[in-house]
């Protein structure tokens, strides 16, 4: 048996260490990673995937924390994924493997992996939905991603996750940065943390204002007040998730799953076709003479992607 099976096996066994392995193969772009994910696949689509997004110092992080601290009452086993800033001197990530959720670590029901988000565009580590298979396969019945609150780049969370809850905190404006940076769009349900603070109410009001203007959604994304610290309504937004969950399952869910599917096999399409047209350009000689032509301000990068597209897909002479 090869290394790759071995992996694979290890993983639907559950077995943290074969997990570990497999998602350091899909982030460092690894020869073997499709291998392995195409192996995966098939035993990929019963974990309830959860997208905890917000704003910095919202304590999402810690809300995580007692969130798998209940579902694991529950007898639930859970995967997190925490995309994490990247430092720009290592490529790795500030807040490694979150200290606050380090208990957890201990407990073979769940598995933590912290990513870093690298050059991203919207937070989401470009390996993030091949790590979520990877725990989903390995018999996960949950698993939370959790983003790093850089604003409107965040609806990227919407290609992993069935329901995102976005945590916001009172007093710092985030609540109103919430709706100028399109978290209004992608919020499934909305959690105010730090509820015993000044203002939370407040918050609360806003943001239920501001739903009123997208009446005519046909889910209406409830206010969760929450004190991540103590674990004071933690139980409530278990509920609201779960609530949403049904409303899913009530036929919603297939049109959004369907959504999904399309939206990642155009990602795939673009990268693929991309890698394989820039490889055949280098080893044509012909990518760096495009590369110079847009230097010496001759074409634009976008012409020259259009003739391409034409010459070499299409198959016409621009």
């Amino acid at each position: 048996m090869d290394e790759i099976q071995k992996i694979v096996e290890g993983v639907l066994k559950g077995e943290k260490r074969s997990i570990a392995r497999a998602i350091t193969l899909i982030e460092n772009n690894h020869p073997d990673a499709a291998k392995i994910i195409s192996q995966l696949y098939p035993f990929t689509g019963k974990a309830y995937v959860i997208g905890v997004t917000g704003p910095a110092g919202s304590g999402k992080s810690t809300l995580i924390q007692k969130m798998v601290q209940e579902l694991r009452r529950m007898g639930k086993t859970v995967g997190i994924v925490a995309v994490d800033p990247t430092s720009p001197f290592t490529g790795g990530a500030f807040l490694g493997d979150r200290i606050r959720m380090q208990a957890l670590s201990l407990d073979e029901g769940v598995f933590i992996r912290s990513m870093a988000s690298r050059e991203s565009v919207g937070g989401l580590a470009k390996a993030t939905k091949d790590a979520v298979r990877i725990l989903d396969a390995s018999g996960k019945d949950y698993v939370i991603v959790e983003t790093i609150g850089a604003g409107q780049l965040e609806i990227d969370v919407v290609k992993v996750a069935h329901t995102i809850v976005v945590v916001l905190a009172p007093g710092l404006g985030d609540e109103i940065q919430a709706i100028k940076a399109g978290l209004m769009e992608i919020g499934d349900i909305f959690v105010i943390n730090k509820a015993d603070r000044e203002n939370a109410d407040k918050a609360v009001i806003d943001l239920l204002s501001a739903f009123e203007l997208n009446a005519e959604k046909k889910w209406k994304p409830p206010v969760v007040k929450t004190v991540a610290l103590t674990g004071e309504g933690v139980n409530e937004l278990l509920n609201e998730i779960e609530r949403h969950r049904k409303f899913l399952e009530s036929g919603v869910f297939e049109d959004k799953r369907r959504k999904l599917v399309e939206a990642e096999l155009t990602e795939a399409i673009s990268r693929k076709v991309a890698e394989t047209l820039v490889l055949k350009l280098k080893s044509e000689g012909e990518f760096q003479k495009l590369v110079e032509q847009i230097m010496e301000r001759k074409k634009d990068p976008y012409t020259i992607a259009e003739e391409l597209v034409k010459r070499k897909i299409e198959g016409k002479e621009a």
